[in-house]
């Protein structure tokens, strides 16, 4: 039996995924890292600590694996968008990587949609700006820190630099190259254009390759701190998103991902890069070679459901919790959730907006309150699904990953709220699984990634809607589409007395 690892390098840990021919996960390792915030606002980490704790990782699974360390073939990589890491003419690291959940970069998104123009920059990137992006990020630093900018000689993102650490080459895939806001997503190549409205060298931009090509193999030093042999065959790897869809089989039209975890995804296959979405949903490349993806995004998705358990339930489990909701109808017996804890992004873009219960009686009683939380978090996504739908997308078939895949009844909602058939896949390892995916097509287990998929991913349950829950859903939805505009004013106001 032959091996591949798949790398997944998340915001707070790196999870390390040790995979067989047959797709079954024989072992996964996850070593954590911490966030540095020096202010509000800010979020940062330093690229040493990914690469300490993945090669610790690697060292793990290695030595827990009974076989012969000759028989992993191949590694690849998923990772985190958008980060910012800088180098110098050495490939050193100037500071901390600043991240994608970073806020501190309005006045450059300002300064990009003014230099560039908005509909330029969505005709080339496809893509708003937004504070999360790579480029606000090199605009930040080349204006606050300009003694440093003036040593870079190349960025990379996350996952890209732990890889240049394992083999000693340098490049960024097209799928983290589209979230940076210098990429042309048609073209897939850097645009010069852009490069020269916002006065950043080009040349500092990395080379490109695509997802599923092979970089090299890992290094001497690689191979003795972690016992792989030398000829471990490396690859490209991309973005967690387009690994998360590689990972569950959204490798054609129709199929669409719901990812929830402490923000949501909702995710499209897309065939090529001609729709325009008008930046309403992103739109990237995606890992799977000549496709794309479309993309909406719920800011506080998971995190809703644990900062309403943490401070209004003092129960220990999610399953606690989540107990009494099959017991509560449709509507939460009148009570409505808006997830904007941190404000949010699709379709509004707005940091400023803030969350709502509207409804509450006197009658209402806990499980009231988590279930309008689950339909609030499930409305949210679903904004992203009619913008896809209103577009002339097909999307009757989901799949759903993580926490909102594990309960049931939250399925079933997902169900009657987005009008779709939603599947439930049997072992669900998201971005980790779609890099072990790229790893096992490089290596040429299989002739394609839906071949793979077919091997991989098996279905363990699927979820019809209920035609009559789909009905009452649709009224609610429009009432909770209602909400945002009626509150926009209003948390103008409250933002005054914010401490």
């Amino acid at each position: 039996m032959k091996y591949v690892i798949g790398i997944d390098l998340g915001t707070s840990a790196v999870k390390i995924l040790l995979v067989n021919q047959l797709g079954k996960v024989v072992n996964e390792v996850s070593k954590s890292y911490k966030l540095i915030q020096p202010q509000s606002g800010y979020s940062e980490q330093s690229p040493l600590d990914w690469v300490e704790q993945t090669v610790a990782g690697i060292r793990k699974i290695v030595q827990e694996f009974n076989g012969q360390p000759s028989k992993i073939e191949g590694i690849s990589f998923s990772g985190q968008m958008h980060g910012l890491v800088l180098l110098d003419k050495n490939n050193d690291i100037l500071r901390n990587a600043i991240l994608w959940n970073d806020t501190r970069t309005t006045k450059e998104c300002i300064k990009i949609n003014e230099s560039v123009g908005k509909e330029r920059l969505l005709k080339i990137t496809k893509n708003s700006a937004l504070e999360g992006f790579t480029l606000p990020k090199l605009l930040w630093v080349k204006d606050h820190e300009p003694e440093l900018f003036k040593r870079v000689k190349t960025f990379v993102l996350p996952k890209d630099y732990v890889r240049y650490k394992l083999t000693g080459k340098l490049h960024m895939d097209f799928s983290d190259a589209a979230g940076t806001l210098l990429f042309d997503v048609g073209k897939k190549e850097w645009s010069q254009d852009i490069c020269e409205l916002v006065e950043i060298n080009p040349d500092i931009c990395p080379p490109l390759i695509a997802s599923h090509k092979e970089v090299g193999f890992i290094t001497s030093t690689i191979a003795k701190a972690t016992g792989l042999l030398e000829t471990t065959r490396v690859f490209a790897g991309g973005a967690d998103n387009a690994c998360g869809a590689i990972g569950s089989g959204i490798l054609e039209d129709g199929r669409t991902l719901c990812s929830i975890g402490t923000s949501g995804v909702v995710l499209s296959y897309e065939q090529s890069a001609n729709k325009d979405f008008e930046g309403k949903v992103h739109y990237f490349n995606h890992g799977a070679p000549n496709a794309y993806y479309t993309m909406g995004v719920t800011l506080s998705a998971g995190h809703s459901l644990t900062w309403f358990k943490e401070t209004f339930a003092k129960i220990e489990s999610f399953d606690e919790l989540l107990n009494g909701v099959k017991t509560v109808p449709v509507g939460s017996n009148g009570l409505l959730f808006t997830p904007y804890l941190m404000g949010e992004r699709t379709p509004h873009a707005n940091s400023k907006i803030r969350a709502s219960f509207i409804g509450i009686d006197s009658s209402h009683k806990l499980q009231d309150f988590v279930r309008s939380v689950l339909e609030g978090i499930t409305f949210s996504l679903n904004e992203s699904i009619s913008i896809f739908r209103e577009n002339g997308k097909t999307v009757d078939t989901i799949v759903s990953i993580g926490g909102g895949a594990r309960n049931d009844v939250w399925l079933q909602m997902q169900a009657d709220i987005f009008n779709a058939k939603i599947i439930k896949l049997s072992s669900e390892q998201g971005p980790g699984m779609g890099a072990a995916m790229l790893a096992a097509c490089g290596c040429g287990w299989f002739e394609s990634l839906k071949e793979c998929a077919n091997v991989f991913l098996k279905e363990d349950k699927i979820f019809a809607p209920n035609k009559v829950n789909v009905v009452k859903y649709k009224k609610l939805f429009k009432i909770y589409r209602n909400v945002y505009e009626s509150t926009i004013h209003l948390n103008e106001e409250l933002a005054k007395f914010r401490t």
